[in-house]
């Protein structure tokens, strides 16, 4: 911190100069108020530290309980949100980090792992627990629910030198796009990273994770274009072909059920093959 900050926090008392510089040596941007509590030894230093420094913008609230330490380089923000994937592991973790059940998900995975090709304006989050949509400062945060035993594909990734967040993992994204478009950009979005990551993508990965999650409709999907866009080879589609009951999924589950059938991979292609190879093209 600069000396003109550490002037202005020393200015505002000791209690909440203790808390800021507490906080910023334990790498703490985004914390909760039984952290506070904790550093200050109360729940009434806490309160009375935290309402000045939120009164002087050095510290913004995002909801409830978390808080977040405005950047000394902005000055004093009162409005402050700072990185939304730091801020959507804190509304899930909790004040003990003891949550570990929730990964970066669907768009916000396409984000991270670069192949989206649109703006992120939602923060998606998959987790078993039951958690309302939140907006904090205009950006909108959604909770994906997901079962237990779907957690799985799920990688650790660095956001900035000293923060790491849970995201699924680069098959799994793609996976959970076939599963949830609507979530990703729709199926276009979702075909087009398969394109882009082509070379990166993992045959086997997917296939087992496709298994994994016991969803027919996203065989179908996957089967379809690993051979549209021959990603792996015959014997991974052949599998995939294998799981396959009589009954016929939509291609794009958020369109309309229009366009031909395709016995082969039991889909109602109501996105054209045509688009989908100019997708590949583009």
């Amino acid at each position: 911190m600069n000396k003109n900050y550490n002037d202005s926090i020393k200015k505002l008392g000791s209690l909440a100069g203790c808390l800021v510089t507490t906080l910023y040596s334990q790498h703490r941007p985004i914390f909760h108020f039984l952290e506070a509590e904790k550093i200050l030894g109360g729940r009434a230093p806490a309160s009375k530290a935290l309402s000045q420094l939120i009164r002087n913008g050095v510290v913004t609230r995002l909801k409830s309980g978390v808080f977040r330490l405005v950047p000394f380089e902005l000055g004093f923000e009162r409005e402050y949100l700072g990185n939304p994937y730091l801020v959507a592991r804190e509304l899930v973790v909790g004040s003990r980090h003891l949550n570990k059940e929730y990964y970066l998900s669907h768009g916000s995975a396409f984000d991270l792992h670069q192949m989206s090709t649109q703006p992120q304006l939602i923060v998606y989050v998959s987790s078993p627990k039951m958690i309302h949509p939140k907006n904090i400062q205009g950006m909108e945060f959604k909770f994906v629910r997901c079962k237990k035993e779907n957690l799985f594909g799920i990688t650790e990734m660095w956001i900035d030198k000293s923060e790491k967040i849970r995201v699924s993992d680069l098959e799994r994204t793609l996976i959970d796009g076939l599963k949830q478009p609507a979530y990703c950009g729709g199926f276009s979005e979702v075909a087009k990273a398969f394109s882009i990551k082509h070379q990166m993508i993992d045959p086997q990965k997917l296939v087992d994770y496709a298994i994994q999650l016991e969803m027919g409709a996203v065989n179908r999907r996957l089967g379809y274009l690993m051979e549209l866009y021959q990603i792996g080879s015959k014997i991974y589609w052949d599998f995939l072909r294998k799981t396959l009951t009589p009954t016929y999924h939509l291609l794009d589950p958020d369109l309309p059920a229009e366009g031909q059938h395709t016995a082969k991979w039991r889909l109602r292609l109501n996105i054209s093959q045509e688009e989908l190879l100019a997708i590949r093209r583009t």
